[in-house]
């Protein structure tokens, strides 16, 4: 399984789930037909984003805490889909040290998000990091 590849359409089925306002297995299994995933990778998609969602509120109240000079509602759907998979991986799931979730947010951002993404993903991981250790 490629694990980067899984994370990328977790994040993507997030995007996905912004737009449509609303998740269930219908849009997940829809989602995962259209993609090209080795079975592993689709089934580590469905599973994460289950528990995901299930911890949204949780989620999301983590990033909107860390938000310094910035509101929740202006972060971009990618930037916020990003978040919401490292911090999942942080708090939650718990199976990596969240230096690799941060790595792989940082990684992702390069790739999906603004100019600025990266730096400003690294900055709201970092300061939920410390607060995590504290």
């Amino acid at each position: 399984m490629n694990v980067r590849k899984a994370r990328i359409g977790l994040i993507q089925l997030m995007f996905q789930n912004q737009i449509q306002g609303n998740f269930d297995d219908e849009m997940c299994n829809i989602f995962l037909e259209s993609m090209n995933f080795e079975s592993e990778e689709a089934q580590y998609i469905k599973d994460n984003s289950q528990n995901l969602i299930a911890d949204l509120d949780k989620i999301d109240k983590t990033i909107s805490d860390n938000l310094r000079g910035w509101s929740f509602e202006r972060l971009s759907k990618m930037d916020l889909s990003i978040l919401r998979v490292a911090v999942y991986e942080m708090l939650v799931k718990k199976d990596l040290a969240p230096a690799i979730s941060i790595n792989e947010a940082v990684e992702i951002a390069k790739k999906y998000g603004t100019n600025d993404s990266s730096k400003f993903i690294n900055g709201i991981l970092g300061t939920i990091y410390r607060s995590m250790k504290d």
